[in-house]
């Protein structure tokens, strides 16, 4: 097949796209062999989604869908002669009508927008999903992932890649056994600052290898401008999270699994400081506080969030460690303070001196064998659940989009929030929760 798909060429290997129906019974997989192939078709085959064409190939790669012609094309070629010449199509809903039987497993790497309209049709077809951080879109979304995946029994995983290794792992068994005491505060800067400020550029011709439509999948219409695809989505409002959305499901992820934030039923959240901001676009630089009373045995804390890089007193922590590299999470204890890098990679107490003087906890955690898409795939074929299993960073995504929210809000609006009934005390965050969606896309 020629590196470039025309419409043609398009239409060969799919129908018209029409809305999938919402079924009353899963398709759910028989337990299957572990060498058993998955059939797997990609959602989103450049960038990220990239390596995901590779793990298809390890499987029986079924389909390959991309709304950029040439991609597509790119993804096509890097098959050639490996395997039977997968379906290609620019409309995931139009995969499912016409391959639902074919499929076993969907490995989605779309923009945040994307996500949850393709999870769900997914889920509710009996498909294992593994999703690309963030989980989704907006918190409605998340919460309704959650619930779909445990009603039709599916395998699923978010690609928080940290959450399988061993270095959140050992992070929380320091903690939890009391390695610098109850911890307090904590400090995670994000390294990126995405958004800015301004009015929709103008319109412009859309590229002719670019399926606008399909791009725009669940969000309103609009002409094709600048900022957008490929990557540049990130920034905007209707279409990504900004950078707390991107990077929060890295860094963050130990925060909320060791100081186990998940077991709040409320909580504030507010913007202490940020950049920038418009209808359109997210606003950087932000400053994001969560503060949670005690949890269990676990005392009342005060979380940050800081898009590119600490202020000055927060790096006044680690004033006395100048050569220590590669920290962006700080876990301010009574007794000390631990740190992580982006992944949960090398947890340490500060200093060296200190941490080698702590007894090593015992590994209590189970341990990931795959990583999180080999996980992802013994999930899939009847084993253990991933890690990072929709139960888990469902309720991992809602905190991290609670800050996303405050953002969206402005500087001084504290939010209230209600963990169990997605909502707060300002009307204009509530309804941030759920967004509109174009007919026929709906979650």
């Amino acid at each position: 097949m020629a590196g470039k798909l025309s419409r043609r060429s398009f239409l060969k290997h799919s129908v018209a796209a029409s809305t999938l129906p919402v079924f009353g019974v899963p398709n759910i997989l028989a337990s299957r062999a572990p060498n058993e192939k998955l059939g797997i078709a990609v959602i989103g085959v450049g960038g990220q989604g990239s390596g995901k064409v590779g793990t298809a190939l390890g499987e029986r790669l079924v389909a390959l869908v991309d709304v950029d012609e040439d991609r597509l094309g790119e993804a096509v070629k890097k098959v050639e002669g490996k395997v039977k010449e997968p379906a290609t199509f620019h409309d995931s809903r139009v995969m499912f009508d016409k391959l639902n039987k074919d499929i076993d497993a969907v490995l989605i790497s779309t923009p945040d927008h994307h996500h949850a309209p393709a999870a769900i049709r997914a889920i509710q077809l009996g498909k294992s999903v593994f999703c690309e951080k963030p989980l989704t879109h907006c918190l409605y979304e998340a919460r309704t992932l959650t619930e779909a995946a445990k009603k039709f029994k599916v395998a699923t995983q978010m690609g928080n890649q940290g959450h399988s290794g061993e270095g959140y792992r050992r992070l929380c068994e320091y903690i939890w056994a009391g390695a610098i005491g109850n911890v307090t505060e904590t400090h995670s800067k994000m390294d990126r600052s995405f958004g800015g400020s301004g009015d929709r550029p103008k319109g412009k011709p859309t590229p002719k290898t670019l399926h606008w439509d399909e791009w725009l999948g669940p969000a309103s219409e609009r002409e094709y401008h600048d900022g957008l695809h490929q990557f540049g989505w990130r920034s905007w409002v209707e279409f990504g999270t900004g950078t707390l959305g991107d990077m929060g499901c890295h860094v963050l992820d130990g925060v909320f699994w060791a100081l186990k934030l998940a077991e709040a039923k409320n909580f504030t959240v507010e913007c202490l400081a940020q950049k920038g901001r418009s209808k359109e676009m997210l606003p950087q630089n932000n400053h994001i506080r969560w503060k949670y009373a005690a949890r269990g045995d676990m005392p009342a804390v005060t979380v940050n969030s800081y898009d590119n890089d600490w202020p000055a007193e927060v790096k006044k922590l680690l004033a006395d460690y100048p050569d220590e590299k590669g920290i962006n999470t700080i876990y301010v204890g009574e007794k000390g303070i631990m740190v992580t890098g982006t992944y949960g990679d090398g947890p340490r107490i500060l200093p060296k001196e200190k941490h080698d003087a702590f007894k090593a906890p015992e590994k209590k955690i189970p341990r990931s064998k795959g990583g999180s898409m080999g996980d992802f795939i013994t999930a899939a074929k009847g084993g253990d659940p991933a890690s990072s299993n929709f139960s888990v960073s469902g309720p991992f995504t809602e905190f991290v989009l609670t800050g996303v929210l405050a953002s969206r809000a402005g500087v001084g609006k504290k939010i209230e929030w209600d963990a169990a009934k997605l909502t707060s005390n300002l009307p204009e965050v509530n309804e941030m929760v759920k967004r509109t969606y174009r007919k026929g896309w709906e979650v």
